[in-house]
């Protein structure tokens, strides 16, 4: 899959975690960058993405991840392997 499609994927994810009616991520989108996107949310995103993709990232993966790029990253890594 690619950058744009899982960025697609995980923006309509958080769209409808959070209630929000559009909302379009970057590769640099942080959570302090979207309004409501709290620590809660988004372990909430990251199960999401995980049952939507089929994948299951490690805690160390989780904990790390600094922007939405290194999710999308992460998802490619694991959806090869």
């Amino acid at each position: 899959m690619t950058d744009q499609e899982l960025l697609e994927r995980f923006s309509r994810i958080l769209a409808d975690l959070l209630g929000e009616d559009h909302l379009e991520l970057a590769m640099n989108t942080r959570r302090a960058d979207v309004p409501n996107w709290d620590s809660f949310s988004y372990i909430n995103f990251i199960a999401a993405v995980e049952m939507e993709l089929g994948i299951r990232f490690g805690i160390a993966d989780v904990e790390s991840f600094e922007d939405v790029g290194a999710i999308v990253r992460g998802a490619q890594r694991l959806q090869a392997g």
